[in-house]
């Protein structure tokens, strides 16, 4: 299993926090995720690509890299 750790901006609260999870959680492959408000990063356990994990969140309304 893979370690992917996006740097994620935008997020402001609790709620963008629980917004970005979900998103990425939607992914095929995440087997689970680990996001910190106050270092502004997720951590995601899986075989997802890093690209599609990146969509999410910019879908979601944030953005990654």
């Amino acid at each position: 299993m893979s370690q992917t750790t996006l740097k994620v901006d935008g997020m402001t609260c609790n709620h963008c926090k629980m917004h970005v999870d979900e998103a990425l959680r939607g992914v095929n492959g995440v087997e689970a995720v680990k996001v910190d408000l106050a270092k502004g990063e997720a951590v995601v356990l899986g075989e997802a690509k890093r690209e599609e994990l990146i969509k999410a969140v910019e879908e979601a309304g944030y953005s990654a890299k």
